[in-house]
């Protein structure tokens, strides 16, 4: 019984209270039943309720049982004439045989009610709900993104859409009957398809050969292209996973054909409960081999000079946001109730107006509470709160740029949210952009020129006005907006790429890597090495053959890779052998070229990232 009676809370109950319906259901820690279970049966009922209280009504149910409420009848009547199993009651509980002992008058006023609207079918009833109870996602299409870590578009476009017809528009995809199908001409292994198609029972779904993810949520990792050459990878805020799945499948395309070293996706949630999200995706997707994740780890958290993140050289930064851009997030159909026929004031009729007139107020009500991308909501009774929030969202992404601005090694970014307000956009970019540590260390904008194809011919861009007038980088801002005909959710993205890579120094520290005295003269052991902050352990140096090809200057032979990390975990004697090596080797000439740092025991690694990885 607690299946209806709590349902029948939520039937009625205002959104202000919560949020969304989704929101407001699963975060109740008081329910009894499953949350997804209450929430399928609250969100069918709405869209079937036109057609249950015309049922209702006409077979005079509630006049008959008066112990029945408006919002119960409804919940009870749909599972008895929709659900497979019927009412989820036992046969002799009081609430199922109020129902079943009209079951003759309400199947038979079912049928007219369908023959009314001209459906010569059960199925083709459910097909006409579902076109009019279906809010803003009406007007978009089902975004796919094939996995290239498991699969092609060759392959899905021969098996899992096989039976889809080519479209040759967004429009037609979104406007023709049947089941169309739409190559994205932006971002490769995308694909449009009719919404309402459930994909979720699939092969290819459940093998995570596709991801169903938004176009706009696909231009982050594409825009920051990353390649073998960028090193180790950051997804700084990577619950649910798409991103982080998508990252590790560009790189895979990109991957050389020659041996080069493994790339590392770091991943970072701070919410323990998303990160299981996250592991689950990373899982089905294929992406584990390559992805370490930080459960409960706040990126804001991580120091930049840690050995672990000496070779990060792109990173994606998608923030909590206010989630303005968002399709759909409570797209709750419009309740209607039944009345009780002939009753007066006294009876139900009274408490029917009451309950419908609690329902109506829901509605006005919700446009006071904005819920975050994260599901967070915040009741905003203003447009100063409104401000005031978001200047709290924006100074909060504003300090994620910045943090990510400082890792040694990066060279590129991409900061983006699903907002569509400036001041979590464009306003941030050019924050970000006069920053004393963008300037220290020559961080610049992205330029449109300069971007991957698919995000160099996206038509539309960040706005001028925001931007202070520079049009170049308002021209590097990517946008995107609802109900704009391109068929995605509101976005924004931007670039970030540093020119001068050889500067590993932050604003906070300008003193190089070295251990400095009270003087400011660098510590240096007794062979006069100069000793790293990071380690405590002073530099050993390596002979360089000047005559040598790049790749040798770059990069040593196994055996002397291996002679470096004993010089380093070694006694005094074999620091001895170490500096002896070196100083026989190397000239001035050569010193000034540089030396080369001898890698730390991946040790530290491993505890800190303990029991992150099965």
């Amino acid at each position: 019984m607690s299946l209806y009676h709590e349902a029948t809370e939520f039937l009625t109950g205002s959104s202000s209270a919560g949020g969304s319906l989704k929101s407001r259901i699963f975060k109740n820690k008081k329910l009894k039943s499953a949350p997804n279970q209450v929430y399928a049966l609250v969100l069918e009922t709405c869209k079937w309720s036109p057609i249950l209280k015309e049922v209702i009504e006409r077979a005079e149910l509630l006049k008959h049982e008066r112990k029945l409420s408006p919002p119960l009848s409804l919940l009870l009547v749909h599972d008895f004439l929709l659900a497979k199993k019927g009412i989820a009651l036992p046969q002799s509980h009081g609430l199922r045989a109020a129902v079943e002992r009209h079951r003759g008058r309400l199947s038979s006023e079912f049928t007219r009610a369908r023959l009314r609207r001209k459906a010569a079918s059960l199925d083709e009833l459910k097909e006409q709900v579902k076109r009019e109870s279906a809010g803003e996602e009406a007007n978009y299409p089902r975004w796919v993104r094939v996995n290239a870590l498991k699969s092609t578009l060759e392959e899905q476009l021969d098996t899992t859409f096989s039976s889809y017809s080519r479209a040759g528009s967004i429009q037609d995809v979104i406007k023709n009957l049947g089941k169309n199908i739409l190559i994205d001409p932006h971002v490769p292994n995308l694909v449009a398809i009719t919404s309402g198609t459930d994909l979720t029972k699939t092969e290819a779904y459940a093998s995570g050969k596709i991801i169903l993810q938004d176009k706009a949520s696909c231009f982050p990792a594409y825009l920051l292209d990353p390649r073998s050459e960028d090193g180790d990878l950051i997804d700084a805020c990577s619950a649910p996973g798409n991103k982080t799945t998508h990252l590790a499948a560009i790189s895979k395309e990109h991957q050389p054909e020659f041996e080069t070293l493994p790339q590392t996706i770091y991943a970072f949630e701070k919410d323990p409960r998303r990160a299981q999200t996250l592991e689950k995706m990373v899982t089905t997707a294929g992406s584990k081999p390559v992805t370490r994740i930080g459960f409960g780890q706040d990126f804001l958290q991580v120091d930049p000079h840690a050995e672990k993140y000496k070779s990060v050289g792109a990173l994606l930064l998608d923030p909590s946001c206010s989630g303005s851009g968002i399709v759909g997030r409570d797209s709750m159909p419009d309740l209607h109730l039944p009345e009780i026929s002939g009753a007066t004031d006294k009876g139900g009729a009274g408490k029917t107006n009451k309950r419908k007139r609690k329902h109506e107020q829901v509605e006005p009500e919700a446009k006071n509470v904005m819920v975050d991308d994260d599901g967070n909501e915040t009741v905003v009774e203003s447009e100063k709160d409104l401000e005031s929030r978001l200047e709290a969202l924006a100074s909060f992404q504003l300090t994620i740029l910045l943090h990510a601005f400082k890792f040694p090694s990066a060279k590129k970014v991409t900061y983006s949210t699903c907002s569509v307000h400036m001041q979590e956009n464009e306003r941030v970019v050019m924050r970000a952009l006069d920053s004393d540590i963008a300037k220290k260390r020559n961080w610049r904008i992205l330029l449109r020129k300069d971007q991957v194809s698919g995000m160099k011919e996206w038509p539309v861009r960040g706005l001028t006005s925001a931007c202070g007038g520079d049009e170049n980088v308002a021209d590097a801002c990517i946008r995107s907006y609802k109900d704009d005909g391109q068929g995605v959710m509101g976005f924004f993205v931007a670039g970030f790429v540093r020119d001068d890579t050889q500067d590993t120094d932050t604003v906070e520290d300008d003193e190089g890597p070295y251990l400095r005295d009270d003087g400011g003269s660098i510590i240096r052991d007794i062979l006069g090495m100069p000793v790293l902050k990071s380690t405590g352990v002073s530099v050993s140096l390596t002979a360089r053959d000047e005559s040598g090809s790049e790749a040798e200057k770059h990069g040593e032979e196994d055996d002397e890779e291996e002679e470096e990390e004993e010089e380093d975990d070694d006694d005094e004697d074999d620091d001895d052998d170490s500096a002896t090596e070196g100083s026989t080797g190397s000239s001035r000439s050569q010193q000034q070229q540089g030396v080369a740092v001898s890698t730390l025991d991946e040790d530290e690694d491993e505890d800190e990232w303990n029991g992150l990885d099965d």
